[in-house]
């Protein structure tokens, strides 16, 4: 089900780590910070030491749509205006940027609430279909009312358009992606989600604990309004690689962004081998240092 069709080419690129210069209204400095400082016990080789660990935020995110709430996600909290621009996308409940009016960001005492304005006409479609989804990180499922909303058949997306398969440009990608994930290095507990070109180069990457939530923030900055600061990325000139593994819903994501390249470090499901035949996205899986595996 791709979701913008005629503009999947030309995508902004900020290369930035957040989106503080988008047109919507996020107060970042409301934010909790991306760690904190915990004392812990080390043990290694026989020797106990005292040391201070940073330890990776999880908190509640709450997406609430013309102010009624829709999704409640534990998600890190930061690039808060990429999750929810790229979930808007990525979940079909818009199909083009323009429909997102505007984003507020609320710090509430259990969480930050997320406030997104749309079009009508895609409130009045959320309306029909709106289910409590609460705990999307876990599960991918959580609400689903019937075997029909649990897996949605995708749209073939234009092969003509997809890039070749670049093995050298793929290993290049994953032997660097752990240099370009700084939370992940600090924690060792976020995922990444990361645009490559042909060559390989990693040009824009967004972390979250959630590897939903960092493939979504990923998708919101590549469609995030271009500024004068920004450069286009044509999606047939590169691919995505992500840290985790390929579940049937991030090729669904992938699919509703226009992305016919994804790479995972992991392996996928059957499910998403599947998916991404239907789609015509080529899925790679268990991408290491020395070796991948082309699974369509």
């Amino acid at each position: 089900m791709s979701a913008l069709k005629g503009d999947k080419a030309l995508i902004a690129n900020s290369k930035r780590t957040s989106s503080d210069e988008s047109n919507y209204d996020d107060k970042a400095s409301l934010a909790p910070p991306m760690t904190i400082s915990h004392k812990v016990q080390f043990w290694s080789e026989d020797t106990l030491v005292t040391r201070t660990d940073e330890i990776a935020q999880e908190v509640a995110i709450a997406l609430v749509y013309n102010g009624i709430s829709h999704v409640v996600m534990m998600a890190s909290p930061f690039d808060l205006n990429d999750l929810a621009l790229g979930f808007s996308l990525s979940e079909d409940i818009i199909k083009h940027p323009r429909e997102i009016h505007d984003i507020c960001i609320t710090q509430q005492p259990l969480g930050i609430e997320v406030n997104i304005e749309i079009a009508s006409g895609p409130m009045a479609a959320l309306k029909q279909q709106r289910r409590n989804m609460t705990g999307r990180t876990g599960c991918g499922l959580c609400g689903a009312e019937s075997l029909q909303q649990a897996v949605i058949p995708l749209n073939k997306m234009d092969v003509s358009k997809a890039p070749d398969i670049n093995h050298k440009a793929i290993q290049t990608a994953v032997i660097n992606l752990n240099k370009h994930q700084p939370l992940q290095q600090i924690t060792g507990a976020v995922h990444g989600a990361a645009w490559c070109d042909q060559q390989g180069n990693i040009r824009l990457i967004k972390e979250d604990v959630g590897r939903h939530n960092a493939l979504d923030k990923l998708i919101g900055a590549m469609y995030q309004p271009q500024t004068s600061n920004t450069q286009a990325i044509d999606l047939s000139q590169g691919f995505a690689l992500i840290s985790s593994r390929a579940s049937y819903e991030m090729v669904t994501k992938a699919s509703r962004a226009g992305i016919t390249l994804l790479v995972a470090v992991s392996a996928p499901t059957a499910l998403a081998i599947d998916l991404a035949k239907q789609a015509n996205i080529t899925l790679v899986g268990f991408a290491r240092n020395g070796r991948h595996t082309i699974y369509t």
